[in-house]
């Protein structure tokens, strides 16, 4: 069965498979996960969670990229 559930996105609306992990979603969208921090439901989840946290329909997540500066 494909169905699919709706995700807000750094605040868009998107449209991912049931069962899809935050791991998943990182890989889909082409992001390194080593330089960014996940909010799942304003909780930030530990990168070692990444591959077992499944992703509900009506999450938000926000994918904050850490930025360098001296």
């Amino acid at each position: 069965m494909n169905e699919t559930i709706t995700i807000q996105l750094n605040g868009d609306t998107m449209t991912v498979q049931r069962g899809t992990t935050i791991t998943a979603l990182l890989g889909a969208l082409h992001i390194d996960p080593k330089r960014i921090a996940v909010e799942r439901n304003r909780v930030v989840i530990r990168r070692c969670d990444h591959a077992t946290v499944g992703l509900d329909d009506g999450d938000e997540i926000e994918i904050v990229t850490f930025v360098g500066g001296g």
